[in-house]
């Protein structure tokens, strides 16, 4: 048996909001029975776009990513739901509007977040994978169709394979160790769960003026061995990413044949480290 699942590639989400208008317009005055109740136009909706911020001033990196209903193979919501809350076959959780209704308690069973109260109506509800179109006949969710970098990806598959191709992918699920088991995907997620060490070169020219370094080599060193390189680009700036949160002391030194070197102590803790304008030869 194939089960619908959903891959989000945090490094494409632009937080345009297509897929958050695309899941809210596909509600509004619409019944769907069986799947969902009318929506109103105000209010938010089943798909949210969270924010994480890394670094400052120019050294400053943001991802997003869509949070929804995340069809768990080990849902809390279903084994609550009492029957009103029922996972299909193809792995799709489904909230029957009819007998849901008053059931605002299920709201605290999704440790993701991801239920939304409709106070007109007065159900919870979740995105539920657009089961109605797919039913119809389509071949993705509205949300996946709407995405203008592709950053959402509709995947059919068995268990083994897709739990398979996450691990080759080095796909992710939010909070593994809840063990709800998600059917939900996300790639590039470490972006949120490591920190970088950044910074920008410089030198003087002949007339004394600052010019932005390229190609000045930058080694971070921890614990006595090298743990991350890089070489500058064309306006002198460097990161060092994919740095696990907390390493501690580390030592970064910067070089170039014709310009010198530059060393200092850092610690990497729970932030992202920008070190200041960094001149050569000064």
């Amino acid at each position: 048996m194939t089960q619908w699942n959903l891959i989000i590639d945090v490094s494409l989400c632009e937080n345009c909001n297509n897929c958050v208008l695309a899941a809210k317009d596909e509600l509004v005055g619409n019944d769907f029975p069986g799947f969902s109740a009318a929506m109103p136009a105000n209010g938010r909706g089943v798909i949210r776009i969270e924010r994480h911020i890394r670094g400052s001033g120019h050294h400053v990196d943001v991802t997003h990513w869509p949070v929804l209903c995340n069809h768990c193979r080990d849902a809390p919501c279903v084994e609550a739901g009492g029957g009103s809350v029922t996972q299909r076959p193809d792995g799709i959780v489904v909230f029957d509007p009819e007998k849901v209704k008053g059931r605002r308690d299920l709201l605290d069973c999704c440790p993701y977040g991801a239920l939304v109260w409709n106070e007109a109506a007065q159900v919870p509800q979740n995105w539920f994978f657009d089961a109605h179109l797919l039913d119809a006949g389509s071949t993705e969710p509205r949300c996946v169709g709407v995405c203008p970098t592709r950053a959402l990806e509709a995947v059919k598959s068995d268990d083994s394979s897709m739990v398979a191709r996450a691990a080759r992918e080095g796909l992710q699920t939010l909070q593994p160790e809840l063990g709800t088991r998600p059917r939900v995907y996300y790639r590039h997620l470490e972006r949120l769960q490591t920190v970088f060490v950044a910074g920008s070169v410089s030198y003087r020219d002949a007339q004394g003026r600052a010019e932005c370094l390229q190609g000045a080599s930058v080694v971070l060193t921890g614990q006595g061995r090298a743990v991350a390189s890089a070489t500058t680009d064309a306006y002198g700036d460097f990161r060092l990413d994919g740095l696990p949160i907390g390493s501690g002391p580390a030592e970064l030194m910067v070089t170039h044949p014709q310009h010198g070197s530059w060393t200092r102590s850092i610690v990497i803790g729970n932030h992202c480290v920008v070190v200041p304008d960094i001149e050569l030869g000064a």
